[in-house]
């Protein structure tokens, strides 16, 4: 007779949840997963997909007007919000039915509602117990707006991808992911967009001339960038809300919308009667098999704070299946993630930025090269893309590849292949590029820069 009613049990159904679940299932393990939301999580109900699909929506006013540089005659448009947020929900129930499908085809026991930690081996979701071996915590993560006065006012993404209708100006609060990607989105849409940042340049953390490009082409397009700016207030007025910022600024729009980061979704789980150690933000602390402070709970993904993207969740969520399950203890890799904004243009990236990389090695090289994309000699666009790879001098080895411009995230993920194969400047060099595209250019960048 076995002592629980599961071998794990696993609290979120998001990428992350799903992943480590069907895997251990898969090794024969007794698998339950408790979720209170929405199967997928965050990037299949409120977070990448939906979010992409936006991208996809906003795009077509820039190529509407490229249209007419190629000849092409576009009528009368006319944009029903509407119907993409038909659509879109559409395909995002349809994907909750597909998590619903893979999980029970791999036998794992799925408990709809909140789940609360008892004690080390018991689970209770919604008045019910269960009893496991081991606890997986995959909750994730939740947007945040500031304490301050007026904030609730303000939206986040959770809402932004159900509005009613389209506002004629938004201010947009916060320069990382969330806050340029829906800034070209609405901006897109018709929307006149003023976005708010705390610091001297968004997206923090990434190479400075991806960031820098970013801006101009940004500024280009006509979004208000406002940096070195907090908000401090906000008000209601009749029919707009002011926001008011440092330095005695204020700004108004009909709407404001917060994306300054997330935070793990922790809270009323019983963590903290448990004496499971989280840090300041609620993040659960765990060693580098991603095991909490007690011995058979385990926590992955966006609530772990550790790299806050949905590939990484899912491959902490095999590694966790793989040790518990299969006898193969497994630390997730964190070296040499790509990773991909879908702003406007599109920013990718993979490896060490310039800065990180004279930290760590000292003396590097950097080939850089800007352009306008092929399409724009035609259509007037003054849009530019840059491309950038940080080279080790005495190894050759690349340490990292950077680029803004269209198609960012999709040209990045085979040059991830190749830095995770310790891919040198010369085989860089040696590789026949692929005539005309704007990929070919991480292949013939010969000419390095003055250091």
């Amino acid at each position: 007779m076995t002592r629980y009613d599961y071998d794990l049990f696993t609290i979120g159904a998001g990428s992350a949840g799903v992943r480590a679940s069907r895997v251990s299932a898969s090794y024969g393990a007794r698998v339950a997963v408790a979720e209170e939301r929405y199967l997928g999580g965050t990037c299949v109900n409120v977070g990448c997909i939906p979010k992409k699909l936006f991208v996809y929506a906003s795009e077509f006013s820039e190529e509407f007007k490229d249209a007419a540089g190629i000849g092409w005659s576009v009528g009368e448009r006319r944009f029903d919000r509407t119907k993409l947020i038909a659509n879109k929900t559409k395909e995002v129930k349809r994907l909750n039915e597909i998590y619903r499908k893979l999980l029970e085809d791999a036998g794992v026991g799925i408990a709809d509602g909140h789940a609360e930690i008892l004690d080390p081996h018991t689970v209770m979701v919604d008045g019910k117990r269960y009893t496991t071996e081991y606890i997986l915590i995959a909750t994730g993560g939740w947007p945040r707006v500031p304490d301050i006065p007026g904030r609730e006012f303000a939206i986040t993404s959770n809402e932004a991808f159900y509005l009613p209708s389209l506002y004629e100006t938004i201010i947009i609060v916060g320069g990382g992911y969330i806050g340029v990607e829906f800034a070209g989105i609405f901006h897109g849409l018709g929307v006149r967009v003023m976005q708010v940042h705390r610091g001297p340049l968004f997206l923090r953390g990434f190479d400075h001339d991806v960031r820098k490009t970013l801006e101009e082409e940004m500024r280009k397009k006509g979004i208000d960038l406002r940096f070195n700016c907090v908000v401090e207030k906000i008000e209601k007025l009749k029919g707009r809300i002011r926001a008011s910022l440092t330095g005695g600024l204020s700004l108004e729009a009909e709407k404001i919308m917060f994306a300054t980061g997330r935070l793990p979704n922790t809270g009323n789980l019983g963590l903290e009667r448990l004496g499971i150690e989280l840090d300041h933000n609620g993040a659960v602390v765990v060693d580098d098999f991603s095991r909490a402070t007690l011995s058979n709970i385990y926590a992955i993904g966006d609530c772990t704070n550790r790299l806050n993207l949905t590939p990484v969740a899912i491959a902490e969520g095999r590694a966790v299946a793989e040790t518990l399950f299969n006898n193969n203890p497994m630390r997730p890799n964190y070296s040499n993630v790509p990773s991909a904004v879908f702003s406007q243009p599109n920013v990718g990236t993979v490896g060490l930025t310039e800065d990180q990389a004279r930290r760590q090695y000292g003396q590097i090289d950097i080939y850089r090269t800007t352009f306008r994309p092929l399409k724009h000699t035609l259509t007037g666009n003054d849009e530019r893309a840059m491309m950038k790879l940080v080279v080790d001098p005495s190894t050759g080895r690349v340490l990292g590849c950077h680029m803004v411009g269209p198609d960012a995230g999709e040209i990045i993920q085979g040059l991830a292949v190749a830095l995770n194969c310790g891919a040198t400047k010369a085989q860089f060099d040696a590789t026949i590029g692929i005539h005309p595209t704007a990929a070919e250019e991480f292949v013939t960048m010969r000419s390095k820069l003055a250091d």
